[in-house]
């Protein structure tokens, strides 16, 4: 999946786990867990939530990058 993030490494820095995070975001635990593995993709506004909690931009947590094209 092209979209990458650091989620985990910024809720280690302010010490919570994925249930609290998800209750600070407002989605559930299986939603965080979602999202550090890249299985999901967050909607923006969860994006703008998920960096308002770490009172940082969506970019320092999220970026994305174009997946390669190996047929060509």
């Amino acid at each position: 999946m092209p979209l990458h993030n650091r989620l985990k490494e910024y809720r280690a820095r302010i010490g919570v786990n994925q249930q609290q995070m998800g209750k600070l975001a407002g989605v559930s635990r299986q939603t965080i867990s979602q999202i550090e593995r890249g299985d999901y993709s967050p909607s923006v506004v969860l994006a703008l939530k998920i960096a308002k909690v770490f009172e940082v931009s969506v970019e320092d947590i999220f970026w994305y990058e174009e997946e390669e094209d190996n047929d060509k």
